[in-house]
């Protein structure tokens, strides 16, 4: 059997990417809540916000709020997505820690999303990234569509290595590779980081899951044995995808904890804590929350406690 890493470092991201797609608005004090639970977990980084026009994205047009009120524990990096220099410049106001520029491999998807071509994307984030540099803000690169596209279909991973460096040379200093859609299984993974050789280790990037159709943690056991340590999750499954309604969202912290501890390859994140940040969410939406373990172990909707 392939030996695993002896640790992982997550970074939770409920509080943006799980958030950015529900219907309902969740209130500025419970988004607060729902990070200072989430600071005690022992999570590494939690991605707090993005710093889009609130026309775009309602749920968090209170980012610059939301910053403000959370209680800070030494030790954890505290994130936002930044489209522009007038996100960024929001963002350095609010003492962010690190932030993120957002691409995709896909050309289709790149003009969807964000009204932009790849090369039109890359020189918008120029001028961006140059900005955070003198602030000395580290920079995370997200790849979206790194394995799939909801209207090209399959991407070429030779595409995403292209991409990866590309951000690399514009001044990047982390690559965080997204399966958008939840289409991955585990060659997926394989044919995606054979592609890197030469340019990244798997421990050099982060991994970015959603379990659409189920297999985000089959995917994550893969990419284990692989070499890589870093992923994104987010607490209960929290999240969804705009192209599959009605699926599961993000890979759910809980699940990959728990995967993990229970094979010796250390989260340092507590369940029981992850739980109670996962209790208080689903009370604010009102929902049942997607993730496996938390709806085993954790969810005690019952007594309605956070």
């Amino acid at each position: 059997m392939m030996s695993l890493p002896a640790t992982i470092r997550i970074n939770e991201v409920g509080p943006r990417d799980g958030l950015q797609n529900e219907k309902s608005i969740v209130s500025t004090n419970d988004k607060v809540a729902f990070i200072d639970l989430l600071s005690q977990t022992g999570v590494a980084e939690i991605e707090v916000s993005s710093f889009v026009s609130p026309k775009w994205v309602p749920q968090l047009s209170d980012a610059d709020e939301v910053f403000s009120k959370i209680t800070r524990r030494e030790g954890i990096i505290y994130s936002a997505l930044v489209p522009n220099l007038r996100g960024l410049e929001r963002a350095l106001n609010a003492n962010v820690d690190k932030v993120s520029i957002f691409a995709s491999a896909s050309e289709t998807f790149s003009r969807k999303n964000i009204n932009a071509t790849i090369d039109e994307s890359i020189d918008r984030f120029r001028p961006l990234v140059e900005e955070a540099k003198k602030a000395a803000l580290p920079i995370r690169g997200y790849i979206s569509c790194v394995v799939a596209c909801p209207y090209e279909g399959p991407v070429d991973p030779g595409a995403v290595r292209d991409l990866a460096e590309r951000l690399l040379d514009l001044g990047v200093d982390e690559i965080d590779l997204g399966e958008t859609i939840g289409v991955a299984v585990p060659t997926d993974i394989e044919m995606l980081y054979d592609e890197f050789e030469g340019l990244l280790e798997p421990s050099q990037t982060t991994l970015h899951l959603h379990n659409t159709r189920g297999t985000a943690l089959a995917c994550a056991y893969r990419a284990l044995q692989l070499g890589v340590t870093r992923f994104d999750a987010s607490c209960a499954g929290l999240g969804g995808c705009p192209y599959a309604p009605g699926a599961a969202g993000n890979l759910a912290t809980e699940d990959l904890v728990y995967l993990c501890d229970q094979m010796n390859c250390m989260s340092g994140v507590e369940l029981e804590k992850l739980f109670k940040a996962g209790r208080h969410i689903a009370l604010a939406l009102g929902r049942k929350m997607t993730g496996r373990v938390f709806s085993a172990d954790g969810a005690d909707t019952a007594s309605g406690s956070s």
